[in-house]
């Protein structure tokens, strides 16, 4: 029993720590902007909306609707988006026992990508909410693709066959964005808009579309961590203890595949989050999924947090999209969990 508690306090003490960082650069995203908002008028603006407290912010109406209309919208987006492509990246990584795997392999972002790039061409003028619709549908077509062109291989032949059928896929796709983009050179300048991603678009209705189907995908994914963990020791011993591991992984991967359609569909194609965060969870917390699944989720929303405040700041009054930040920090990352990979192989 002591040991258990042991467990718990020691797995408590990085989840504290992550909450606390997450509570500070929503904080930061809440007050840093264009419009100067004082710290204590946006904590009591924010007190203000708690249920049956009543408190005077001080704020002007032009500054609470700056704060609620504007930041607020975007800070929870960008949270949401960084903390689904993390955990669906801790996901596939127990999965495919891949550290290198992302929430990308199995053509989500390439089928987004052809859904996305298919409104903004086919419909005319600004075709608003469309287009999340198109690529969230685009996203799952893409893993369904991939998933029935893996299994037709049979079953015996693995992960790997999964792998390759995702590439195949995600390389298709991509030919016919390719396709669709040439037909319509005119609107390209939108397109790689909206594929370098970003969350300065984030409004409530959007928060309200993707909401539940992050909700359900986070449940399914936390709820698996354990299994997770028995799965790494391998099939056989999992099946000796009585566990399905083709279903658990068909479950993760059905769950993870819908938390990245849900954030691509809101904010583009935003690499390497997955792979930076739930790598980064393992180096701190360890490598049992219990742990890794809820800290990549928290880590993940404060990581796209900052990402974003660097998107909106470093070329004020512009700003850069934040695919292009996350591919600064996570390029080089990339290319050290493939060092330090290839080293273990050596080994």
């Amino acid at each position: 029993m002591k040991a258990r508690e042991v467990q718990a306090r020691l797995r408590a003490v990085p989840l504290a720590v992550a909450l606390v960082l997450l509570a500070a650069t929503l904080l930061a995203g809440l007050l840093v902007g264009a419009a100067d908002l004082p710290v204590a008028g946006v904590l009591k603006a924010l007190a203000d909306r708690i249920p049956f407290v009543r408190v005077d912010s001080g704020l002007s109406a032009v500054e609470e609707n700056v704060l609620f209309q504007l930041r607020v919208p975007r800070v929870l987006m960008a949270a949401l988006v960084g903390g689904m492509l993390a955990v669906a990246g801790a996901g596939y990584q127990g999965v495919f026992r891949n550290p290198l795997a992302d929430p990308y392999l199995l053509g989500a972002a390439a089928g987004a990508g052809v859904g996305a790039t298919l409104v903004i061409v086919l419909v005319p003028g600004d075709p608003g909410y469309v287009v999340p619709v198109a690529a969230f549908a685009g996203a799952i077509f893409g893993v369904v693709m991939a998933y029935a062109l893996g299994s037709t291989a049979g079953p015996g032949n693995g992960m790997a066959t999964l792998v390759l059928a995702g590439v195949a896929v995600s390389s298709f796709l991509a030919a016919v964005q390719t396709f669709i983009q040439q037909l319509r050179a005119q609107e390209l300048q939108r397109i790689f808009s909206w594929i370098l991603g970003g969350v300065g678009s984030a409004d409530w209705r959007q928060l309200a579309l993707v909401a539940p189907y992050a909700l359900v995908s986070t449940v399914v994914l936390l709820a698996h961590g354990r299994l997770l963990d028995v799965l790494s020791v391998g099939d056989e011993e999992a099946t000796a203890l009585g566990l399905s591991a083709s279903r658990v992984r068909l479950t993760v991967l059905v769950a993870a595949s819908l938390a990245t359609a849900c954030a691509v569909a809101v904010s583009g194609l935003i690499g390497f989050v997955g792979i930076v965060v739930p790598h980064a969870v393992r180096r701190l917390a360890g490598g049992s999924y219990r742990i890794v699944l809820p800290l990549s989720l928290l880590g993940g929303a404060a990581f796209l947090e900052l990402a974003d405040l660097v998107a909106r700041t470093v070329i004020a009054p512009g700003e850069l999209p934040l695919g292009v930040v996350t591919a600064f920090v996570g390029g080089p990352f990339f290319v050290a969990v493939l060092r330090a990979s290839r080293r273990r192989v050596g080994t």
